[in-house]
């Protein structure tokens, strides 16, 4: 308790000394409106990028639930949760449990909208074809979320919500290879493209999120399938480099050794034996140290806030690096509340869009929903994959 009071002192000094903000608690809530009922919250309000425009990213909306649960504003955080219950039984198409990596933001109409925008060219209305899939870590999240506010509410339908996505994640398990779960979905109904690929991240989402499911449950069913996750984010460790590899190729068996933030920081989060991995903090800190944050991945450009967000949990546990990490969130603060998504105007991920493999994926220095949630996480010590 003490390390952790230290540690929670550290946090809000260095935030109050460089910014003299409020506690990301406080602007997480100024997130909402003030009607009442289900909600999805926009992952980039105000932005003009087309694409991102009125989008309501799943993986963004439930971080923000448990990063509002952690908060201690159980209201708000339903009012996530019940919007996702209502998109799984009100999606246009799909009836078996799963949900989109996206929708529109704000109240869930029925059938649950999705984002978009009006095409003049092609006299169309378009729709993201990421947005509209479903890949598996997105929904892991949701499954965290849901099963977060079981415990913290004890309302059966979040539980059963989870069981339905625990479900229909389960035929995604693939003994090739390393083993875990592939990628899920990408693109419209009816026939979607089946993605192969598997990612470390996503894999250490379904091993937090598959052992929730059997603790809720005390159906050991759940274990299995944490254990195969596992067993492919511990396969995708790399002794010579003390790092994790980002999972494999679109084959879904060769590695991918590229080096990203997320790969290196959440298994320590989610797995039992941090001990054993914690070489991978120099890794981190020699490779993708950046202006006192943390990079994307290898492609080393500014610091990433919500990786930065990330680290900063991570080392809280670690009683570590938390005044500078508190500062370099702090600098990141947008006006009136939310934290830039990177420092750079443009940063590069070091992936392409799977919308359009020849333009690479970025991030842009525009208010985001998922660091501001990380922020909120971080501040509180609350670890969502707990």
């Amino acid at each position: 308790m003490r390390h952790a009071l230290l540690f929670a002192l550290a946090f809000l000094a260095a935030v109050t000394t460089a910014s003299a903000a409020p506690s990301p608690c406080t602007d997480l809530a100024a997130q909402f409106d003030r009607s009442a009922g289900p909600v999805f919250l926009a992952s980039y309000p105000g932005t003009t990028v087309r694409e991102l425009q009125g989008a309501a990213f799943l993986y963004d909306n439930a971080a923000a639930t448990i990063a509002l649960i952690g908060c201690n504003d159980l209201a708000r955080a339903r009012r996530i949760g019940d919007a996702i219950l209502f998109a799984q039984d009100h999606d246009r198409f799909w009836h078996d449990g799963r949900l989109r990596n996206a929708t529109l933001a704000g109240p869930p109409g029925k059938p649950v909208k999705l984002a978009g925008w009006w095409d003049g060219k092609l006299n169309t209305w378009v729709e993201d074809r990421y947005q509209v899939g479903s890949d598996t870590g997105n929904l892991a999240w949701a499954m965290l979320a849901l099963l977060a506010l079981d415990r913290a509410t004890h309302d059966p339908r979040y539980r059963a919500a989870a069981l339905r996505l625990g479900a229909w994640l389960e035929q995604w398990r693939d003994p090739r290879g390393l083993g875990g779960f592939t990628g899920g979905v990408f693109g419209h109904e009816p026939k979607p493209d089946v993605l192969k690929w598997k990612s470390t991240e996503h894999n250490t989402d379904l091993v937090a999120g598959f052992r929730a499911l059997a603790r809720a449950t005390g159906d050991r069913r759940w274990l299995a399938d944490a254990a195969a996750g596992e067993a492919m984010v511990r396969a995708s460790w790399t002794a010579d480099c003390r790092c994790f590899a980002v999972g494999t190729g679109l084959d879904g068996a060769t590695p991918n050794r590229f080096l990203a933030l997320d790969a290196q920081i959440w298994p320590l989060l989610a797995l039992d034996d941090t001990a054993r991995y914690r070489a991978v903090l120099d890794t981190m800190r020699r490779r993708l140290l950046r202006k006192g944050g943390y990079a994307y991945s290898e492609a080393r450009n500014g610091p990433w806030t919500e990786g930065t967000a990330q680290a900063a949990l991570l080392m809280s546990f670690l009683h570590r690096d938390a005044g500078v990490l508190a500062r370099a969130l702090a600098a990141q603060r947008a006006p009136g509340g939310a934290y830039y998504a990177a420092a750079d105007m443009a940063q590069t991920t070091g992936f392409m869009l799977d919308t359009d493999p020849t333009q690479p994926r970025r991030y842009f220095h525009i208010p985001a929903l998922a660091p501001l949630s990380w922020a909120a996480l971080a501040e509180r010590r609350f670890n969502p994959f707990r």
